[in-house]
């Protein structure tokens, strides 16, 4: 793998995630609205010099670059403020939360990888009758939303077949299980349709390639040119959007934490922005985008690393 094309997925990832964060630190300094009177419990008229001692205290009155830089600066050294709702650490509230998150996001993602890959590559080798019906299947599972069949899984597993719980993320290891299999199956049902979708269709385009066929003609076994010739090849791009949907899934967390009740880093977003909590806002958005690039990063310098080619066009 060229060193130059790492230099420039490293040099994208950091250029992304600065600004990301002025992003957000702008979207959060323009809203209505002032964070200040939330410690002072909501009076209708609080004294000015309480407002200003709080605004200058949270470097609220900061001009835009010089509050995005106290933020982010601190942020780099782990230090990401403290939250004007919970009166805590917002450090230790995200530490707090994120095993959930981490916990669903990672469920999701081994169903994604499994039930994708496997449908795509059992239709792309089937062929005919299958391989229609796990097309119109997976078609039709990616244009559901998540919310939509959250609420679909609630209705039919928890009330219509009161086999899973549906608030919570439970405790130890079964109960963690049994909570969060509904939510994870409704944050990653649009993107095993996705894979599988690539996946079937990368799998049909080697079983036409020129070099299998001439493998066939060898004499070759067939589960052999199956094996070496059709999926390792095939592996390039189902990897590369298997880590997109891994990707995908920390981007939709929130929707599914907040419709089965799981008290992760996406339902503390959304409490803190209802709050006007900017410090809370900031940092777990910063994080999902930290996480998001991250990950697509590594996705990319591996299938280069699969495919070199990739490598390539992407110096080009």
């Amino acid at each position: 793998m060229p060193l130059t094309f790492v230099a420039a997925r490293l040099a994208t990832l950091v250029v992304t995630v600065v600004v990301a964060g002025l992003a957000i630190h702008g979207a959060l300094f323009l809203a209505p609205g002032d964070p200040a009177t939330l410690l002072v419990g909501g009076a209708r008229q609080p004294e000015p010099e309480v407002l200003a001692r709080i605004r200058s205290e949270y470097h609220l009155d900061d001009p835009f670059l010089q509050g995005w830089w106290h933020w982010f600066g601190n942020c780099l050294h782990g230090d990401f403020g403290k939250s004007l709702v919970y009166r805590d650490s917002v450090g230790h509230l995200i530490a707090a939360r994120a095993g959930d998150t981490f916990a669903l996001v990672g469920y999701a993602a081994v169903l994604v990888l499994l039930v994708g890959t496997l449908a795509g590559t059992f239709a792309g080798l089937r062929g005919g009758r299958t391989e229609s019906i796990v097309t119109a299947v997976t078609a039709g599972a990616m244009a559901v939303p998540t919310f939509i069949m959250s609420v679909l899984l609630i209705w039919v597993f928890a009330v219509q077949l009161p086999w899973f719980p549906v608030y919570g993320s439970g405790s130890g290891l079964t109960g963690t299980l049994s909570h969060l299999t509904l939510p994870a199956v409704a944050l990653a049902v649009s993107w095993i349709g996705y894979v599988a979708q690539v996946t079937r269709t990368a799998v049909r385009a080697e079983l036409r390639a020129e070099h299998v066929e001439t493998a066939r003609s060898r004499g070759v076994p067939e589960s052999v040119v199956i094996r070496r010739h059709v999926l390792r090849n095939a592996s390039g791009p189902v990897f590369a959007v298997s880590g997109v949907g891994v990707a995908g899934l920390i981007a939709t967390t929130a929707v599914a934490e907040q419709a089965f009740g799981i008290g992760g880093l996406g339902s503390l977003m959304i409490e803190a922005a209802g709050k006007q909590d900017l410090a809370v806002v900031q940092a777990v958005a910063l994080l999902f985008v930290v996480v998001f690039v991250v990950v697509n990063t590594v996705v990319d310098l591996v299938s280069a690393a699969l495919d070199p080619r990739t490598a390539q066009k992407g110096e080009a």
